[in-house]
């Protein structure tokens, strides 16, 4: 006969079992520039950081091969660390003489390759759209989405992940200036990168002041979607500081990062990666201690609508 005492003590185990498979399944990451990723006292001591708190992922620009960025993510993969290469294919988007080149993709696509050949295990594409000002058409996504198959059918024959990064906007439909539409797009990725920054939407204060509902709100508007169930993976761009406001500091801002951060891990996707254009993290890196030491709580998957 099973006592009450055994029966808690099942339950914990069983507790500890789905919250670790959920810490699995939860992908954690931190941008890294090219700079950053070559000065390798400063790398390695963003590997030790990241190693303590979980962190599992490193996404990295590539922008022009040397022997150093080489030998660093050769260091980046010894520690067990993903290595994304970021690749920026349009800088400020693309115009239209850019999109409709193919010998523009192609010299885009010199890059993914040597990153591939240096152990990239998923290549992420982003500025993957016009500029902002292009006239409005429901005919830029599909020019968008012609580069993004293009991409993702090389890709798929070595079997590397394609993720693609999107503006936040996309959460509440397509966006036909910069040519960005999820559903359009959604059987030609493995992944999106939805740039949920609160610092970007407006009213900015109001946003701003409520960074878990504005993150909840867009991730829970792209899984509606797709009744819920998005055919790719989803990784949110969330932020370590609100560039609007430089004033938020001390407490203030480490309540800001861990409500974004919460607000990623209740919306049930499959993880997120943190923006720093300074790849300063030190915050992020306090914020994940003390997380780490609570006591894990199940993530509530939000309904769509």
């Amino acid at each position: 006969m099973i006592r009450p005492l055994q029966l808690i003590l099942i339950a914990l185990c069983s507790l500890t079992l789905i919250h670790t498979s959920f810490a699995a399944r939860l992908v954690k990451g931190i941008y890294i520039t090219q700079g950053t990723a070559e000065n390798t006292a400063y790398l390695s001591y963003l590997i030790k950081q990241a190693k303590e708190v979980g962190i599992d992922t490193f996404v990295i620009d590539y922008e022009v091969p040397s022997k150093r960025y080489q030998n660093n993510i050769a260091l980046v993969k010894a520690n067990h660390i993903n290595y994304v290469a970021r690749i920026v294919v349009f800088p400020h988007g693309g115009t239209p003489e850019q999109i409709a080149s193919q010998a523009y993709w192609e010299k885009k696509y010199g890059l993914i390759k040597k990153a591939v050949d240096i152990g990239a295990d998923e290549i992420q594409l982003d500025y993957i759209r016009y500029n902002a000002s292009q006239k409005a058409s429901a005919e830029n996504a599909k020019n968008i989405l012609k580069i993004i198959r293009w991409y993702k059918n090389k890709l798929a024959a070595q079997n590397i992940p394609l993720q693609v990064d999107v503006f936040g906007i996309t959460s509440f439909g397509a966006s036909v200036h910069i040519g960005q539409n999820l559903q359009l797009f959604s059987q030609s990725m493995d992944a999106i990168c939805p740039m949920v920054y609160p610092s970007h939407y407006f009213p900015y204060r109001e946003h701003s002041e409520k960074p878990y509902e504005t993150i909840t709100d867009s991730l829970r508007r792209i899984k509606a979607q797709f009744g819920g169930n998005p055919p790719f993976k989803i990784y949110p761009y969330i932020e370590v500081y609100n560039f609007r406001y430089p004033s938020l500091s001390g407490q203030k801002l480490l309540n800001y990062i861990r409500a974004e951060i919460r607000a990623v891990q209740d919306s049930g996707v499959d993880g997120f990666y943190v923006w720093s254009p300074h790849n300063k993290y030190d915050n992020l890196f306090k914020v994940l201690k003390a997380m780490n030491k609570e006591t894990p709580q199940e993530p509530t998957s939000l309904a769509a609508d």
